[in-house]
């Protein structure tokens, strides 16, 4: 009989009759070792045929359940890039779950590291986790992705743990995971609030670093991956078993069925491996100088744009490669509906410099599988920003967005025209390269810095119990505590706060573009000042739920509906003068009616403007910001349907009448008006 042979595709595992398929890419390995554990210890099997760079091989008797590693035998030379270890179990880059944690010592490292161009031959199967071998099938029933259109999107950034950790209405034993974010409770907040998307910190399998767990700390953000098929086995209430693969899919299918896609904060720019004093845990002891990129004349250091010490080696096939099955596997196999990726520009830097027209976004450009999906871009690295420098197709987190607005708000002199701007899109961004409102995803506040409280409420950041003596975190802010430092029971402090966060807000969620709220921010989420709370996987990170604000909970879910209803409110081009179409138009004006000038634009004093926003066939809208200290009258033109009436406003007191042409806007606040279509 003739003996079955393997296949070099997929990588990774894959079931078959009798047994399994295993494949790893490797250019510089001797040999590959599929190592299984289990009752009766390890056993190894050397996949013993090889194509081009793969190295193959079937395993009989092996199936769902199985754990394992790879052991990669090879030359061990650091100063040219070479870092195989055999002593060391390898994490599969394709694993599709992963069980355990790491205890940390010299076995997990592939170097002595007293002497780092020595090997260490200390075996290390005792300390790191094992792959599980998982049963792909699951009842996805008619689970179809909602394909809201960006024009009519709503993000919400959020943590599938902090989300629930604390929720009352959620049963304790499923808070703070996949199944706690699929629990009719957490998803009424979500569909209450109106979002369209979740978009989830990272859920990638990753690792706890060491010198966080020396301080009895812990990474919570999760940006420190090391498998990009494994959805992280802590985040499971059934466990880690593999048990993790049908809770999320669970999780997408329960969103789905409520409207609700599932977007991914991806980390694919480096790796838990660090620099070349980092542990070996996978890629570095398959295939060094493949998946990373190395300094090109010192090759036993990384070239490292990311500042965790390692990058992607995306000019390299094998990193592409991984890439790109990712991705598929996540909306193919996990029915994900886009993905946000974290330093997106390192992802361009195939050569060195970041490129439009690099592999990576070719390769996504042009895949059927990925065409409907969300691609999001976090546009900057460690060595460059590149907001406005990705595809048509693409997304950008806008940071000139938050910076602008955050400025205007907090009464920087000269900032009126960037941020018009803003809420209209960024023309002055994405106009030129015909790129339309949508490629801009923009936001007041993420994970990374302070929370909408704490943006109003603080002045400078509180890092303390991240223990590193306050030098982590972004020093400049654009933050005002608006009168006292942290919490206050000053009425007048804390009425401006108010006031603040609706203004912030308001002007997030009736801006053109992809508004993006950060997980918490509707209930008035504090983190105590902490600016980059990325280590603190407690109370100060969790949704505090006794705590809501409840008013401005009512206050964002008004506004969302607002944007929702009125297609005036989300333009999906940049809108033209009347002459120019009849479709979306829109207005500025200063204060007193009248179109701005030049001179208008340059004085750096100016706070205030007027924008009125139509949309053929449907309801007009008037939106007045005021961020000078005083207060403004507001001459607004005369209706084009029914009277102006008042839709929002931070100041409890506006009044508007019927007949009348001009209102007073309060300092530091700003007024929605409805002008009602006429048949």
């Amino acid at each position: 009989m003739t003996p079955v042979r393997s296949l070099p595709y997929p990588l990774g595992v894959t079931i078959v009759d009798g047994g399994i398929n295993v494949a790893v890419y490797s250019e510089t390995a001797d040999a590959v070792h599929f190592c299984v554990f289990g009752d009766d210890g390890e056993q190894r099997t050397e996949l013993d045929e090889r194509t081009g760079h793969v190295f193959h091989g079937r395993v009989d008797g092996v199936g769902v359940g199985a754990r394992y590693g790879l052991r990669v035998d090879g030359p061990w030379d650091p100063a040219n890039g070479l870092r195989h270890n055999v002593h060391k179990l390898l994490l599969d880059p394709h694993a599709r779950a992963v069980e355990g944690e790491y205890s940390w010592g010299q076995e997990v490292f592939g170097h002595n590291q007293a002497d780092p161009l020595l090997m260490d031959e200390s075996d290390d199967a005792g300390c790191v986790p094992r792959c599980v071998i998982v049963d792909p099938a699951f009842d996805w029933g008619d689970d179809a992705p909602p394909a809201i259109p960006l024009a009519d999107t709503v993000v919400y950034e959020t943590h599938v743990k902090g989300f629930t950790k604390l929720h009352p209405d959620v049963p304790e034993d499923i808070r703070g995971t996949y199944a706690g974010l699929a629990h009719p409770a957490a998803i009424e907040h979500l569909t209450s609030l109106g979002v369209t998307a979740v978009e989830l910190m990272p859920v990638h399998q990753f690792v706890q670093d060491s010198h966080l767990l020396e301080k009895g700390l812990r990474n919570y953000w999760g940006y420190n991956s090391i498998g990009f098929f494994a959805p992280h086995g802590e985040y499971a209430a059934a466990g880690d078993d593999g048990s993790q693969v049908g809770e999320f899919k669970h999780m997408v299918k329960s969103l789905h069925a409520a409207g609700l896609e599932v977007i991914l904060d991806v980390v694919y720019n480096h790796t838990a491996e660090g620099n070349h004093l980092g542990p070996t845990l996978s890629f570095k002891g398959i295939d060094n100088a493949s998946y990373y990129r190395l300094v090109a004349d010192d090759r036993a250091n990384y070239f490292d744009t990311t500042g965790t010490g390692n990058s992607l080696n995306v000019g390299h096939p094998a990193a592409l490669g991984l890439i790109m099955d990712s991705l598929r596997y996540w909306v193919t196999e996990m029915h994900v509906d886009g993905f946000r990726f974290d330093l997106a520009t390192t992802l361009t830097r195939q050569d060195g410099d970041a490129e439009l027209h690099s592999a990576f976004l070719t390769l996504i450009e042009q895949d059927p599988t990925l065409a409907g999906v969300k691609m999001i871009a976090e546009p900057w690295d460690t060595a460059g920003y590149q907001v406005g420098g990705f595809p048509a197709t693409w997304s950008e987190w806008n940071g000139k967005y938050r910076d602008d607005v955050r400025d205007f708000w907090n009464g920087a002199d000269g900032v009126l025209g960037t941020v018009a701007q803003r809420v209209l899109g960024s023309p002055d961004v994405y106009e030129a390269s015909r790129r339309s409102p949508l490629s801009s995803v923009n936001f007041i506040t993420a994970h990374d810095g302070f929370t909408l409280a704490d943006l109003t409420s603080y002045s400078k950041k509180h890092n303390a119990a991240n223990g590193e003596d306050g030098n982590d975190g972004e020093d400049d802010n654009r933050s005002s505590n608006n009168g006292a430092e942290g919490p206050t029971d000053n009425a007048a402090v804390n009425e401006r706060r108010a006031r603040q966060r609706r203004n912030f807000l308001a002007t997030l969620l009736l801006s053109a573009g992809v508004p993006m709220l950060l997980g918490g921010d509707e209930l008035g989420r504090t983190q105590g000042g902490n600016n980059n709370a990325y280590c603190q996987d407690d109370e100060i990170s969790w949704f505090d739920w006794s705590s809501t604000d409840a008013d401005l909970l009512a206050f964002t879910q008004q506004l969302i509906a607002v944007r929702r209803d009125n297609p005036a409110l989300r333009p999906p081009w940049f809108r033209q003068a009347p002459e120019h179409g009849d479709t979306d138009t829109v207005v500025t004006l200063r204060s007193d009616g009248e179109p701005f000038s030049e001179d208008d634009w340059a004085n750096p004093d100016a706070r205030s403007i007027l924008f009125l926003l139509q949309h053929a066939g449907a309801d007009s809208f008037a939106l007045a910001l005021n961020a000078a200290e005083n207060g403004v009258e507001f001459t607004i033109p005369a209706p084009p349907g029914g009277a102006w009436e008042l839709v929002a406003s931070s100041d409890d007191e506006q009044a508007v009448t019927g007949e009348g042409t001009t209102i007073i806007v309060r300092d530091v606040s700003f007024t929605l008006l409805r002008s009602a279509s006429t048949p």
